[in-house]
C-alpha cells in the first residue's frame, strides 16, 4: 500500500488514477511515499524521509525545493502541456483585448450616468477614444516554444498574423509541432524589435529574470504590447510601466498583480488565471498522478525536471531495483558487481544521467534481499536504492 499525501485539493479525476486497494490519498498522513501538490510552498516544509517523489499538477516547480530533492534522489515530476490549451485561450483573448482596447473601454461604458438617450450620445462621443486595429498582419513574437508557446504561435498564424518564435532549446517533437509559417527568431533582441506583440513562455529563472527589460521594449516598435501569462519576473514592470507612460508600449497584459500595474490605464492584470479551468486542473492532476503511479510502481520516469526519462518494460521474472546516485564515474560497475557477488543474474538494465544525477533500473533473476540493498546503499555516492517486487 503507497501512502500520498495531498497538500492542496488535487481534481478527483487524477485521485481516481490511484485505486484504493494500492494507495492511501490523504492531506494528513504519516510516513508519506510520495507528495501531490499544486501551489503549496514546500520550500520551508519537512519533507519526511520516506517520500520518493513529489508531483506536481502543472508545469511550473517553484514552489518546490528541486536542488534539494535531487541531492536526497527524490523525483520531482510536473504536467506539461496539460494546461497548455487554457493558457493559449488566454493569451489569444488578451491579443484581442489590447487591440481593440475592451477592457478600457468596458470600464467607459460601465461609468456612464444618465437616461438611455444621454447614454446613446455620451457613447457616441467618446467612442472614438477606443478606436482599435485588427490582428491580420500584425507580428506576435513568440520567446519559449514549449507547449504553450507553440500552441500559442499557431493559433495565432491561424488568425491571420505574423508570428516569429524563438527558443535556443527547442525540442525535436515541438518543432515538428509548430506550423510551418511561424519563422524562426535568432535571438531574444531579433523577436522584440520585430513584432507588434510579445508574449513570453519561459520558467524564470537566473537567465530569464527580467528577461523583457527596459533595452528590449525600446527595440519594439512604438504602440507595442507585451504578454506575460508565464511567471511573475520574467518582465521589468517597472520599464514596462515606464514604457506605457511614455506612449511606447500601449498595453501590458500580465497574470500576476502588483501595486504598481494593477490600476494603471493601461495594463491589464489577471489573477493568475492561466491554468485555471476546470479541464485544465483535470488533466494536469491526472499526467501527475499516472507517472508518480509509474515510478512507484516500475521505476519509469516520465516528465521529471530532475531525473532522466526513462521507460523500461517489465520483462523479468525477478524483482527490479531502482538505484539513484551521484553522475560519477563506476557507479554502475559497483552496482553491477553487488550484484553479482550475491549470486543475482542480470536479465535487463537500463542506465541514463542527467546533470549531477543519474538514474539506474535492473531486473534481475531472483530476489533482492535486504542485505545487498544495504550493501549498495552503502556505495559511497548512491542516494537512494528501493526494490520493486
Amino acid at each position: 500500500m503507497y501512502k500520498i499525501q495531498t497538500l492542496n485539493n488535487i481534481s478527483v479525476k487524477g485521485l481516481e488514477r490511484l485505486p484504493r486497494d494500492g494507495y492511501e490519498v490523504a492531506s494528513e498522513i504519516g510516513h508519506p511515499d510520495a507528495i501531490l501538490v499544486r501551489s503549496f510552498k514546500m520550500h520551508d516544509m519537512d519533507i519526511p524521509d520516506t517520500v520518493m517523489a513529489i508531483g506536481r499538477a502543472g508545469a511550473g516547480v517553484n514552489n518546490i525545493p528541486v536542488d534539494a530533492m535531487s541531492r536526497r534522489g527524490i523525483a520531482v515530476f510536473n504536467a506539461p502541456g496539460a494546461n497548455a490549451n487554457a493558457v493559449k485561450e488566454l493569451v489569444l483573448a488578451s491579443l484581442f483585448l489590447a487591440a481593440r482596447n475592451v477592457c478600457q473601454a468596458w470600464d467607459y461604458a460601465r461609468r456612464l450616468e444618465g437616461s438611455d438617450a444621454e447614454l446613446h450620445k455620451q457613447v457616441e462621443a467618446g467612442k472614438k477614444q477606443y478606436v482599435g486595429y485588427e490582428l491580420p498582419g500584425r507580428t506576435l513574437g513568440v520567446i519559449g516554444l514549449g507547449a504553450i508557446g507553440v500552441q500559442v504561435a499557431n493559433a495565432a498564424h491561424a488568425l491571420g498574423m505574423n508570428v516569429v518564435g524563438f527558443d535556443p532549446g527547442i525540442t525535436v517533437n515541438r518543432a515538428w509541432e509548430l506550423d510551418r509559417g511561424v519563422q524562426q527568431a535568432h535571438s531574444v533582441d531579433d523577436v522584440v524589435s520585430r513584432s507588434d506583440f510579445v508574449t513570453v513562455h519561459v520558467p524564470v529563472n537566473d537567465h530569464t529574470r527580467n528577461l523583457i527589460n527596459a533595452d528590449r521594449i525600446a527595440m519594439m516598435p512604438e504602440g507595442g504590447v507585451v504578454l506575460n501569462f508565464a511567471r511573475e519576473g520574467i518582465v521589468d514592470e517597472e520599464a514596462a510601466v515606464k514604457a506605457l507612460d511614455e506612449g511606447h508600449l500601449s498595453a501590458y497584459i500580465n497574470d500576476f498583480p502588483s501595486n504598481l500595474t494593477k490600476s494603471h490605464p493601461r495594463c491589464i492584470t489577471l489573477p493568475h488565471l492561466g491554468a485555471s479551468t476546470r479541464e485544465a486542473e483535470e488533466n494536469c492532476a491526472v499526467m501527475v498522478a499516472d507517472q508518480l503511479r509509474d515510478y512507484l510502481e516500475n521505476g519509469n520516469v516520465r516528465n521529471s525536471v530532475n531525473f532522466p526519462d526513462m521507460v523500461m518494460p517489465r520483462g523479468g521474472k525477478g524483482d527490479r531495483m531502482a538505484v539513484v546516485n551521484a553522475n560519477v564515474p563506476n557507479m554502475l560497475g559497483q552496482v553491477s558487481t553487488t550484484l553479482a557477488d550475491a549470486g543475482l543474474n542480470i536479465d535487463d538494465m537500463y542506465n541514463k544521467s542527467r546533470g549531477d544525477l543519474a538514474y539506474t533500473l535492473v531486473d534481475v533473476e531472483g530476489e533482492i534481499s535486504e542485505a545487498v540493498v544495504t550493501a549498495i546503499r552503502r556505495i559511497d555516492g548512491v542516494l537512494s536504492v528501493r526494490v520493486l517486487k
